[in-house]
């Protein structure tokens, strides 16, 4: 795996020097920048954020010991690396006691200098991905984090499904947090130590789908130059998460489906089966049953997929966990853009607190990202929403009801229909199938697709 380059500020009295520096640096990678002193080094730290200071210990007016200090008190994410031709046992512990990362002898083999850096390199991989991991599951918990019984109710199901190995299919509009649950399911699965992989079908053009899906062989293809290994193949003994599954065209349902039924793959360009187990969850935001009568997603396909399915309810019918949601994504942008917020203008509050969030909690997420840059002096002001959400104010919201596609409407017409037939026949689910002209299959589907009680 190939590392990211390091952002690294050279500190030393000779200008040659630094050039030097500079050349073996860049050379590896890395983005460099220079300075001959102590005191200019504070200043560019101040204006940029460096992941490695390599300074020389012997300077006039501040040495390398009085810089490191400074680093480690103002910014204490900063690496500092020692240099010095002066190099002794003493030097090397008393610069690692104050927080060098390191200590070498300058004008040395810059092979010593370099593999040091590669050290740094891999300990800040690790701790980034450690860090990014963190993010992740405290972002899936927040998400999760609810007071409505109809959110609470889906996770309830969600739970139980996970127990299984049961193909899960989860529905929801786009924006609700689908890729949230199926790692929800995959966390509370016997698979929870193993891969998550995750593929967004729409995000991929049809001509490498099938490369992405199943991987493919050294020259299987034109530009195929190395051996491709697949997301079903790395999700062996794991969770494959196919998201936006009906945007798929049918040649590749057909594939799939027989993966699924087989659990066994051949790379592109391969006569080689591999079998695969893996515990299958997917998602769209398309009513799959108007797909099938049209013709663009297979009737077996998807009784394949959804043994169970799970539906997640917009942030609009979540009304008690949209003031949670905005205190997380406020602190989350506060810190990811280094911008703290002393105070939120109450129109501001008001609004977010009873818009009709089409874009559900991806939209929360955007609307909160644009106020916190648009920010001044850390106030947000109404000024900095959207305009379009300015016209789709709280007292507006029976125009924006009124302005449902025709999707949502087919659905909730479906959802109240359903539920009047089983009223009328005590919940017989042979009864209302044969009323509605589904079979019981189809029936009970719907029923958990809308999460009505039987």
């Amino acid at each position: 795996m190939s590392m990211r380059g390091l952002r690294i500020l050279v500190v030393d009295d000779e200008q040659d020097y630094c050039n030097v520096m500079k050349v073996i640096l860049n050379a590896k990678g890395h983005q460099t920048a220079l300075c001959t002193s102590g005191a200019d080094a504070l200043s560019l730290l101040s204006k940029n954020t460096y992941d490695l200071v390599i300074t020389d210990l012997i300077m006039p007016e501040m040495d390398g010991n009085q810089l490191l200090h400074e680093i480690k008190n103002r910014y204490p994410d900063t690496e500092v690396m020692m240099m010095t031709a002066y190099g002794t046992i003493e030097n090397a512990v008393g610069a690692m006691r104050e927080g060098a990362y390191s200590y070498v002898t300058k004008g040395g083999n810059p092979e010593e200098l370099v593999r040091e850096i590669e050290k740094l390199q891999s300990m800040l991989e690790l701790k980034r991905e450690n860090e990014l991991l963190k993010e992740k599951v405290a972002h899936v918990d927040v998400m999760l984090d609810s007071k409505s019984p109809g959110f609470l109710e889906m996770l309830s199901i969600a739970k139980k499904a996970a127990a299984s190995d049961t193909n899960v299919l989860i529905l929801g509009e786009s924006g609700v947090g689908k890729e949230v649950i199926a790692q929800y399911i995959h966390r509370n699965s016997l698979r929870k130590n193993k891969q998550f992989m995750d593929l967004n079908c729409h995000a991929i053009a049809e001509t490498v789908l099938e490369s992405e899906l199943f991987g493919h062989e050294k020259g299987s293809f034109t530009g195929a130059l190395h051996r491709r290994i697949g997301r079903i193949e790395a999700a062996d003994q794991g969770t494959l998460f196919l998201d936006e599954i009906g945007d798929i065209p049918l040649t590749m349902q057909a594939k799939l489906l027989k993966t699924i039924e087989n659990k066994k793959i051949y790379r592109m360009g391969s006569n080689e089966e591999l079998e695969v187990d893996f515990r299958l969850v997917t998602a769209t935001n398309k009513n799959l049953e108007i797909e099938m009568e049209e013709g663009r997603f297979r009737e077996d396909f998807f009784y394949r997929i959804s043994t169970i399915v799970i539906n997640i309810p917009p942030l609009r019918k979540r009304q008690e966990d949209i003031p949670l949601l905005i205190d997380y994504f406020f602190k989350r942008s506060q810190n990811e853009m280094k911008k703290p917020i002393h105070r939120i203008d109450p129109d501001v509050m008001d609004f977010l607190k009873n818009y009709h969030y089409p874009g559900n909690v991806r939209e929360l997420k955007n609307i909160i990202e644009r106020l916190v840059v648009l920010s001044e002096d850390g106030v947000v002001q109404k000024e900095a929403l959207p305009t379009f959400s300015q016209r789709s104010k709280p007292e507006n919201q029976a125009s924006i009801q009124d302005e449902r596609g025709l999707k949502e409407i087919r659905r909730e017409t479906e959802k109240n229909h359903i539920e009047s037939v089983l009223r009328r026949h005590n919940n017989n689910m042979t009864k209302a199938a044969e009323v509605l002209g589904i079979t019981r299959r189809q029936l009970f589907n719907k029923i958990s697709e809308y999460n009505l009680e039987k």
